[in-house]
């Protein structure tokens, strides 16, 4: 059976978005993954199709529905986590990408306007996630992003195997830079390490510019993971410096 993304949100026409194309379009062609996006407008009982309303104690915007948010999830409940895209949830990690990739799939409820009725997570097992420490139009944009991160690691998605594994965050470090040719561009070269032919030496470069990356551009990250001790590669600090 394949990972099955169910979103509810007031735009299905956002979905697949950007996911219909690439390998993650391919793999969508070939049913590795499946995607249904669901209208929340259509579980609404008036006639004129009330998703919203305005926040109990007065104040700007307004607020989605209970009612109408708990008939959308019921419809769809299958066993599928729950999830709800919102900037008070718990940051997304890699690590909770694997386990969503490696289940069933997921129901991912796309927020707008002032957000959800409080009593939808006290009645509902919902897992309520953020993206970042920012605020979008809607979670729409945020569905998007964990649907691809969990595509990506789907099994035939990726042509090599091997290609996810040493991205950013999968070892719990930045990755390592990349070069191509041409060997020199504009008075800069590609690190002799990388051009060198010696595997054992390009792994510990690769390990140390890693470890190095991680250290000064993420430090929140460098004191999770740990300090393994590899020294930074000849010509790393002086590369920093000039950056």
């Amino acid at each position: 059976m394949s990972w099955r993304a169910t979103i509810l949100t007031l735009y299905p026409e956002m979905f697949p978005g950007h996911l219909g194309q690439s390998i993650a379009g391919r793999a969508l062609s070939e049913g590795i993954w499946a995607c249904n996006a669901v209208n929340i407008r259509d579980f609404a009982t008036d006639k004129h199709r009330t998703v919203d309303d305005t926040p109990a104690g007065g104040g700007p915007g307004m607020v989605l529905k209970v009612d109408v948010l708990s008939a959308a999830i019921d419809a769809v409940a299958d066993g599928r986590p729950v999830l709800a895209m919102t900037p008070r949830g718990k940051p997304l990690t890699q690590a909770r990408v694997r386990e969503l990739a490696a289940g069933p799939g997921a129901i991912i409820l796309c927020g707008r306007f002032e957000g959800f009725d409080e009593r939808i997570f006290q009645r509902r097992a919902i897992e309520e996630v953020s993206i970042g420490d920012y605020v979008l139009s809607g979670g729409e944009v945020a569905a998007l992003v964990v649907m691809d991160a969990c595509v990506r690691l789907l099994p035939g998605v990726m042509g090599a195997a091997s290609s996810g594994i040493e991205e950013s965050h999968e070892s719990g470090l930045l990755e390592h830079p990349h070069y191509t040719r041409p060997p020199e561009w504009e008075g800069l070269a590609i690190p002799e390490e990388l051009r060198s032919g010696d595997h054992a030496r390009i792994a510990k470069w690769r390990r140390a510019r890693s470890n190095m990356d991680t250290r000064s551009r993420r430090p929140d990250l460098w004191d999770h993971h740990g300090d393994d001790r590899v020294q930074p590669p000849s010509g790393a600090r002086q590369q920093k410096k000039e950056e």
